[in-house]
């Protein structure tokens, strides 16, 4: 039960006693200060590389072709790989139990598109319906791409969402024709990307439709794919292995050169990301846990200290009528008051820190630095779990020496 008098007599001792009270909850904050902005940094780094990653599916895989840098099979170095049509149907019968999104592209940069008197350079993209999970992109308004759209080759497009803020402003770019290279395209639809700024300036339109009107013959420039996402990282780095390995027998291309079929999988980096992230998670919770330590070093000295300091005062309460367990209670009560009370003062002022400098620390790879409340909490219930402890013992050693050798301690 709320005991009134135990409160007030709480607070009068630590009126009294304002410089120890202060130097307590001094180690304490600052154990939790420093707490809260080391996870709160490593939350940033964090941050980083998931952003870093946002702009493609974890599970993409893109294919590109590129110039010979070996002789092979009687074949000169220097020969220039085109993909064709037929790759298409290829990769799709050798590995159509492993891929589940896929798409082959045809690409255009820096292609003048207007509308009124608006007008903007953007890469154009001939794609698939299947592109879309690739860029882990997400339809605003109206659709994307359809099997419908390839077969009829029709002239529409799917446009980024900073495309249609360039050329329509505030007004919607649905339904309206646009100028792409000069020949007219219908949107039916606006997408966004995590990827940022550069994503949502891509324009796409029906691959069969880019390929008739930029390509004189099958050519297709490169392929872009998922994986099937019940493969695990090893399991899909080895399916990367095999699909160059049979690509490159197709090409009649040397097993070791590296520049003529080029496989990009993004499995690979979000491994290395994640090993990066366990190992940066280990630092900062060794890190975290040798504060924490530091913290219920202090607590514990502080707490001596008090107890060793108080021993007349509590042969005073125990001459007058005092028991032990209400003397042991009392210390525990103000050590837990203090210590809860100081570690949301270092939380708060933590997090404060971490808002005022936060943008600031994006040029060291820092991206929104913060810390999840419940884990500063947890940490917090530590050092007051400590702070307990620690004046347990000593509060118990001196509950239970007789008044007249406490009045006569010095």
């Amino acid at each position: 039960m709320f005991d009134l008098d135990r409160w007030r007599e709480i607070f009068q001792t630590l009126g009294k006693n304002k410089l120890r009270t202060i130097l307590s909850g001094f180690t304490i904050a600052f154990a939790i200060l420093l707490f809260t902005l080391l996870f709160g940094i490593g939350n940033g780094l964090k941050h980083f590389f998931e952003e870093a990653f946002a702009g493609d599916a974890v599970n993409s895989v893109y294919i590109f072709s590129g110039t010979t840098t070996k002789p092979y099979k009687g074949l000169q170095s220097g020969r220039n790989i085109q993909f064709r049509n037929d790759d298409t149907k290829f990769i799709n019968e050798k590995f159509e139990e492993e891929i589940a999104f896929f798409s082959p592209n045809i690409q255009r940069f820096n292609v003048l598109t207007v509308y009124r008197g608006n007008q903007n350079n953007y890469t154009v993209r001939g794609v698939y319906p299947d592109y879309l999970p690739l860029e882990s992109a997400v339809i605003e308004k109206g659709r994307f791409l359809s099997v419908m759209d390839l077969k009829k080759r029709a002239k529409v497009v799917a446009i980024g969402r900073l495309v249609e803020q360039d050329l329509f402003g505030n007004r919607s770019a649905m339904g309206k024709d646009i100028s792409i290279g000069g020949i007219s395209y219908k949107v039916i639809g606006v997408f966004s990307d995590p990827g940022g700024d550069r994503d949502e300036r891509f324009i796409y339109t029906p691959f069969t439709t880019a390929q008739g009107m930029y390509r004189e013959n099958d050519e297709l420039d490169y392929f872009g794919l998922t994986y099937n996402p019940k493969l695990n990282v090893d399991q899909a780095l080895q399916f990367t292995s095999v699909l160059t390995r049979i690509f490159k027998e197709k090409h009649s291309v040397d097993p070791r050169d590296q520049g003529a079929i080029r496989v990009r999988n993004y499995a690979e980096g979000s491994k290395n990301v994640q090993q990066f992230i366990l190992v940066l998670n280990i630092i900062i919770l060794f890190i975290g846990i040798g504060t924490l330590i530091a913290g219920v070093i202090g607590i514990s000295n502080i707490m001596v200290y008090i107890v060793k300091e108080r021993t007349k005062e509590l042969g005073i309460r125990k001459a007058l009528g005092a028991t032990p367990g209400s003397i042991v209670s009392m210390i525990m009560q103000e050590s837990i008051f203090v210590t809860a009370i100081a570690g949301y003062v270092g939380l708060m002022i933590g997090v404060l820190v971490l808002r005022g400098i936060g943008d600031s620390l994006e040029k060291y790879f820092i991206v929104d630095p913060s810390v999840e409340t419940y884990v500063v909490i947890g940490a917090t219930i530590v050092l007051i779990i400590a702070g307990t402890i620690a004046g347990y013992i000593p509060a118990k050693r001196a509950a239970r020496i007789k008044p007249i050798v406490a009045l006569n301690d010095e």
